[in-house]
């Protein structure tokens, strides 16, 4: 038998759209209950399945918080996995990434913290812009190409925003 479903782990029902909020609540009640801690004076076999039962939580906790691997998840549960080596085929977000990009380099060059601010302002609102057209769409099958197209662009703009937080750091600094 497979590992349960990342969602029924947290029992949530497979969706897009989920309560942040009630995901972490779940996530500590239960890695209270499976962690390897817990199972230390248990025989070798109880702490070895302990063990696993809580990488799986914690596996599947980061997951269902991102948004982007949330997406790719819920297309891997409908038989669409994304192929990571994927070139995007999509001529105006690929001039917009290369603008993007370039942008962030001058901020950093110029050590603009304001700048930056905006910028990452403008992520988020990209970000949330993808997220709920990935949600009107993820489980209509006729729109599975479109879905997966917005899934990249989400990758792509949670990278660059893990970037902009390492930049706010080293200016921070």
């Amino acid at each position: 038998m497979g590992a349960p479903c990342h969602f029924a782990l947290f029992d949530l029902q497979p969706d897009f759209r989920i309560d942040p909020q009630v995901l972490s609540a779940r996530y500590r009640e239960l890695a209270k209950v499976v962690h390897p801690d817990r199972f230390a004076d248990a025989s070798e076999q109880d702490q070895r399945l302990a063990l696993e039962h809580s990488a799986r939580l914690n596996e599947a906790y980061q997951v269902l918080r991102s948004a982007p691997l949330r997406a790719r998840y819920l297309l891997a549960l409908r038989g669409r996995e994304l192929a990571l080596d994927v070139t995007v085929q999509d001529p105006d977000f690929l001039l917009q990434q290369m603008s993007l990009r370039e942008e962030l380099e001058d901020l950093q060059c110029n050590a603009d913290i304001a700048g930056v601010a905006a910028f990452k302002t403008r992520l988020k609102t990209a970000q949330h812009s993808l997220e709920e057209a990935f949600a009107a769409i993820w489980d209509n099958s006729a729109c599975v190409e479109e879905a997966e197209r917005l899934v990249r662009r989400m990758q792509f703009l949670d990278k660059l925003s893990q970037e902009v937080r390492r930049l706010e750091e080293r200016l921070d600094d």
